[in-house]
């Protein structure tokens, strides 16, 4: 997402930069072994991911010795157990093996446990030696077919370390009602201390204390961000279901570059991108290996499909411009030719009966009226990315941005009668509930809403008040009333809280709860519940609904 570019983003003089404790060993470290029974070899926590009816992949990073810190290289190739229990206690395993892991793929682990039962929550964890990591918390998916009655989900997006804590994650670790966790992006970012933060504060400066371009770059900040206690603890208690945005490589990133990305003085971009590639294949619990394909699509039961679509692998180079005459070009695109064929044959009138969709960027059309102020103008630019012309920004680089292909999903949905439909998305640092119609100028007067999309806010990256530098729920409430007259088909825009949100799937509707926090720069921040919105079942359409479940 174009939050600032390069030459727009605020850089603060004299950050110092603390060691981390993903930063590299000093030179001439021992190499002790750390096969004790304290936890110091499985200090990055551990982790699940893609649950299936009848297995799930586990994941943790071992430090065997203490020079073997994330990025160096360093450290022995080795084996390590892991098991899985119907109990927390461990009485009654039912699945164990171990895998090998070394400095070639960052001492990380993936295993994926199977022969496991529908539907079941169990519990896992790993060993090394006398050492054992923590335990973790797992729930495999429904069996296909199975009549579900029930899913809940945590929906979480744009995660910056520099700017605050992730009380996010510690309020959705203490549910125990969740299925999964549902990260649509941006899980980190690659910006070196002062050139993203919170307003004009580096909160916690991030480690390697510069813009990671290369892989010991990319181990290290993964491994820096698996340090935070509550994102560790919201791992340990559910699955994890996850997509890229463009910020796990570089700002605005496309099939071929990135906004952030000096070819020549950064290295090329092939490169760039495998690093990232490859250390999100290694750090996150996901059915990803490089060089393959992270879109896939998980089902649960009769109730519901989850497509996660990957929005940045294949894309074209963004417009310059709303006006460019690139925008609805058939010849660009967002998906890719692949991509948008496997989405177009899971969105089906046939299969589980919700059809959700994991998508990193807004595919709602938005337009923004010129009647905002200058300063509201470029508040608005910067955080739904753009560039302005004739004082309206335009959203290249979401959907807006490549007409053709909204256009085919649009189209799909309506010719072809598909109903119940729903978009979950992040990126955009705000919270909407939003119509799809199958034609916005004749919307609602005559117009269908062919699906629903319901986005989740910025679990701490800069919102439009931060951007304005005015005070929360105060100079953005005329914004957000301004763009929700000119587009009837958006029902509900936050433009300025942090959080989180849960969704809530049942045969009679999806509903998502969005959760604020009441200060992202404290630890310990409070959340509460602001606002609802249902899509009813067969509608299409985003209304109120009442307080949470």
């Amino acid at each position: 997402m174009n939050n600032f570019t390069r030459r727009q983003v605020l850089r603060s003089a004299g950050v110092v930069v603390a060691a981390g404790a993903a930063g590299a060993a000093a030179a001439g470290s021992p190499a002790r072994a750390l096969e004790g029974g304290d936890g110091t070899a499985f200090s990055h926590g551990v982790a699940s991911g893609d649950p299936l009816p009848g297995s799930v992949l586990l994941w943790t990073r071992v430090t065997p010795t203490v020079d073997a810190t994330p990025g160096s290289g360093r450290g022995p190739d080795l084996t390590v157990a892991w098991e899985v229990a119907a109990d927390s206690s461990f009485r009654r395993i039912v699945s164990r093996g171990s895998s090998p892991t070394g400095p070639g793929r960052d001492h990380t682990v993936k295993a994926v446990a199977d022969r496991l039962s529908p539907a079941t929550t169990y519990w896992y964890r790993f060993k090394l030696g006398q050492a054992v990591s923590a335990v973790g918390r797992t729930r495999t998916a429904p069996a296909a077919g199975a009549s579900v009655d029930r899913l809940k989900f945590g929906v979480v997006s744009c995660a910056n370390w520099q700017a605050g804590y992730f009380s996010s994650y510690r309020h959705l670790a203490a549910r125990t009602d969740l299925d999964a966790v549902l990260h649509l992006g941006d899980y980190l970012y690659e910006y070196a201390p002062g050139e993203y933060q919170a307003r004009d504060v580096v909160v916690r400066p991030h480690d390697p204390a510069r813009e990671m371009t290369v892989l010991q770059d990319y181990r290290r900040r993964h491994a820096q961000y698996k340090t935070d206690p509550d994102l560790q603890a919201v791992h340990a208690a559910a699955p994890f279901i996850v997509t890229w945005d463009d910020h796990e490589s570089a700002n605005d990133a496309w099939k071929d570059g990135a906004e952030n990305h000096a070819e020549g003085a950064e290295g090329a971009w092939r490169d760039r991108v495998a690093a990232a590639k490859q250390a999100y294949a290694e750090w996150m619990p996901v059915r990803y290996e490089p060089g393959g394909q992270l879109y896939r699509r998980l089902d649960f039961g009769s109730l519901a499909s989850l497509s996660m679509l990957d929005l940045r692998s294949y894309r074209d180079l963004q417009a310059s411009n709303g006006l460019d005459p690139a925008v609805d070009s058939t010849a660009r695109t967002i998906t890719g030719t692949a991509q948008m064929e496997w989405l177009l044959g899971n969105l089906t009138s046939t299969g589980p009966q919700w059809k959700l969709v994991g998508n990193p960027v807004m595919i709602t059309p938005v337009k923004v009226p010129s009647t905002l102020s200058t300063a509201e103008l470029a508040g608005v630019q910067k955080l739904m990315g753009g560039t302005t012309l004739d004082g309206v920004p335009y959203n290249v680089d979401q959907w807006d941005g490549y007409e053709a292909d909204r256009s085919r999903v649009v189209r799909h949905l309506r010719d072809n009668a598909v109903k119940d439909t729903v978009f979950l998305t992040g990126d955009i640092h705000s919270g909407w509930a939003c119509d799809i119609p199958a034609d916005p100028a004749t919307y609602p007067a005559t117009g269908d809403s062919v699906a629903a999309e319901l986005v989740c806010t910025s679990v701490t990256s800069d919102n439009l008040d931060d951007i304005l530098d005015v005070p929360p729920r105060t100079g953005s409430l005329s914004v957000e009333a301004a763009i929700r007259g000119a587009n009837p088909h958006v029902k509900y825009l936050d433009f300025d809280s942090h959080g989180y949100s849960v969704l809530d799937v049942t045969p009679a509707g999806v509903r998502m709860d969005w959760y604020v926090l009441a200060d992202r720069t404290s630890a310990g921040s409070a959340a509460a519940l602001s606002r609802s919105f249902n899509v009813g079942a067969g509608t299409g359409k985003a209304v109120p609904a009442g307080g949470a479940l």
